[in-house]
């Protein structure tokens, strides 16, 4: 791709601070990677005096893979790509003394921290949600907080407390050399404003800076940013504020303002050319991201083809909506003979991809959920399916070990090594040793009662389960183990416990649409039926070459598909009901903004007239956000707009060529 002049003068502006304000498909990326290669080739920096930054590890590979790519030799050995807190976790390594810590400092993960504020709540007989107590302390590091100030600072006796946790907190991780995740950043920043000897070291160290998704960083990693350009600012970052979406997890946009404040002579270049989108997607999205305040004026334009106008669907219901994507998605692919990749399904929540999932299965269309968890990867879901294998397979001796214990029986670890022990010798399953005689000669007591009674239980429901049209026996068999009670008791909140107990309901549900589907009704071959969709799900990470896309409008960014269905644009879902309550209407807009701009060549948006949530259905309303795009470049379905008989016609012609193509071809 030829470099247009605002990427070309980007790419050569060494003497300034730089601000490369690049709206999405303006090619960010390739201009940090040339810049690179300029300051190499032609300024003949050091490969180790440059660091290029962002914000996960999968976009620094993919920027090194870009770099490697130009390079085949050697010459950019000692350059540094990686993430802010690499950077950090570098810095720490190197000046730990200076920090107060042991060389051989630890550094805990999540778990590792949780379990060491939960031990301090125990220790100070306080009662308070660890999760609660653990976010807070995160945000208070991200915001350069320290105990002290927030002690003085505090208001309320429930505000001291906190304070007085994050303060034991710190202390103990001190006592143990140890540090946490948003420590990599807080102590660096700490140290620079303690220790200008060791500043000037990186400073001299780092002699050119490139940040990417600048819009994306909190006020610690700008602080971090900031004294390690110091007064020679040689620096490039980019970033778009209108794709800045991650307020909730402390990013600052008007981190982009502090440049222009802290840097009289930041010079800002605008990258406005799309090479992604369509002129009609890209008056759409200038269009609605126009309604919100900007830091920087900037309009996208493209010079590709107009391209078709962007459709928007009505229906009745979530299921109707669920059904029409997934038919549109087909008919399209049938019409014009195209790989599933080139489409994806985006959404604003990970909750909503389910009823996606289910119907994408159900038409054995392949698919990757990305950013979100599988239906099938849920705990419960997993439980439920276990009992189900063991029911039709006694000889499943995975599914046995899995669910003996869930609800808990009294079974220990030991017991089950001395059965699977007999199993062996007997040349028989674990199930089945639960109910021979000479399990007693290495099992005894209430063990052994146990084990034999679920035997028995198991075989019993399982007798005449291949021949069953109903989900009744699973109905029953969830009853029997009281296996709501023990998501209950195993859940850390009521709305947890309700959202495990509607994933078993779904179960249930599907299981019984797909029975009324067969024509002779089989709960035993649904539930193999769904064990190998299990298993599908499992390996399908291995290759998603070819599978339609699934994940939220927060996985998207960054990424560009020919084909997006943008779903659940409704109020309350897109804006988010907390945005709504908090006021907070312009992220919101600007996620659509970046959902609108994933799309390439065609964008339908769908919403559904009701909604069911915990059982209860609802009505909902079109977003707001659909009456601020421009009419002229919408076919809104069902508001008198009608398609002209050539148009159909048209279709139905590329429907039957592209039935044909498919039909001769592997695809």
């Amino acid at each position: 791709m030829h470099l247009n002049s605002q990427q070309q003068a980007a790419i050569h502006l060494i003497d300034k601070p730089l601000l490369v304000l690049a709206g999405a498909g303006s090619g960010k990326t390739r201009v940090i990677t040339e810049k690179i290669h300029y300051l190499l080739k032609h300024c003949h920096y050091l490969p180790e005096k440059i660091v290029a930054l962002t914000f996960t590890n999968k976009a620094a590979q993919e920027m090194q893979a870009r770099i490697s790519k130009k390079y085949k030799d050697k010459s950019t050995e000692g350059l540094t790509v990686t993430t802010f807190h690499s950077l950090g976790m570098n810095i720490i390594r190197k000046e730990y003394a200076a920090l107060g810590l042991t060389s051989r400092f630890s550094i805990l993960d999540q778990i590792d921290a949780t379990h060491l504020l939960r031990q301090l709540l125990l220790d100070q007989q306080i009662t308070f949600p660890v999760d609660e107590l653990q976010q807070q302390i995160s945000n208070w590091k991200n915001q350069l907080k320290t105990p002290e100030d927030l002690l003085v600072q505090a208001k309320t006796a429930g505000e001291q407390r906190c304070a007085k946790l994050y303060l034991a907190y710190r202390q103990a991780l001190q006592a143990y050399h140890a540090v946490d995740f948003d420590d990599l950043l807080l102590m660096p920043v700490e140290l620079f404003d303690k220790s200008p000897e060791v500043l000037l070291k990186w400073q001299q160290k780092i002699r050119y800076l490139l940040v990417d998704e600048y819009q994306d960083t909190n006020l610690a990693q700008y602080r971090l940013l900031k004294p390690l350009v110091g007064k020679e600012a040689h620096f490039t970052v980019v970033g778009d504020d209108d794709q800045a979406i991650y307020a909730w997890r402390g990013a600052q946009a008007d981190n982009l303002i502090k440049l222009t404040e802290d840097f009289p002579n930041l010079e800002v270049i605008k990258l406005e050319q799309n090479y992604r989108s369509t002129q009609r997607i890209l008056k759409v999205a200038n269009k609605l991201i126009a309604q919100n305040t900007h830091l920087f004026d900037k309009n996208l334009w493209s010079q590709l083809q107009e391209g078709e106008k962007v459709r928007v669907i009505a229906n009745s219901t979530a299921e109707n909506e669920v059904t029409r994507v997934v038919q549109e998605l087909v008919s399209h692919r049938v019409r014009f003979n195209k790989p599933y990749h080139h489409y994806a399904i985006l959404y604003r929540s990970n909750h909503q991809a389910r009823v996606f999932e289910q119907a994408l299965r159900e038409q054995q269309i392949p698919y990757h959920l990305s950013g979100g968890q599988s239906f099938f990867a849920y705990a419960e879901i997993k439980d439920i399916l276990a009992y189900c294998r063991l029911l039709i397979n006694p000889d499943d001796d995975m599914a046995f070990l899995r669910i003996i214990n869930t609800p808990r029986r009294g079974i220990g670890t030991q017991s089950l090594q001395h059965l699977s022990t007999y199993a062996k010798t007997r040349h028989t399953s674990l199930l089945n040793a639960c109910s021979e005689m000479g399990l007693s000669t290495y099992i005894s007591g209430s063990s052994l009662r146990s084990l034999a009674q679920f035997g028995e239980w198991i075989q019993h429901l399982s007798k005449n389960i291949l021949q069953e049209t109903t989900i009744e026996p699973l109905q029953k068999l969830i009853s029997e183990i009281d296996y709501n009670g023990w998501i209950q008791s195993n859940s850390k909140t009521p709305a947890s416990a309700e959202y495990k107990q509607k994933n078993v309901q779904d179960l249930l549900n599907w299981m019984q649409r797909l029975l009324t589907k067969e024509t002779t009704p089989d709960l035993g071959a649904v539930i193999q039926r769904l064990c190998l969709l299990d298993m599908l799900s499992q390996t399908s990470q291995e290759d998603i070459a070819n599978h339609v896309q699934l994940m939220t409008l927060h996985a998207a960014k960054g990424l560009e598909f020919p084909y997006v269905f943008l779903v659940g644009v409704e109020e309350d879902l897109l804006p988010h009901r907390n945005s709504i309550q908090t006021n907070n209407i312009e992220e919101e807009r600007r996620l659509l903004y970046v959902g609108i701009t994933r799309a390439q060549e065609q964008l339908t948006i769908t919403y559904a007239a009701k909604r069911q949530r915990f059982r209860t259905t609802y009505s909902t309303k079109p977003s707001r956000f659909l009456d601020e795009l421009p009419t002229d470049h919408i076919y809104w379905e069902g508001r008198g707009e009608q398609r002209n008989p050539e148009e159909k016609k048209q279709t139905g012609r590329e429907h039957l060529a592209g039935l044909k193509a498919l039909l001769n071809s592997d695809v």
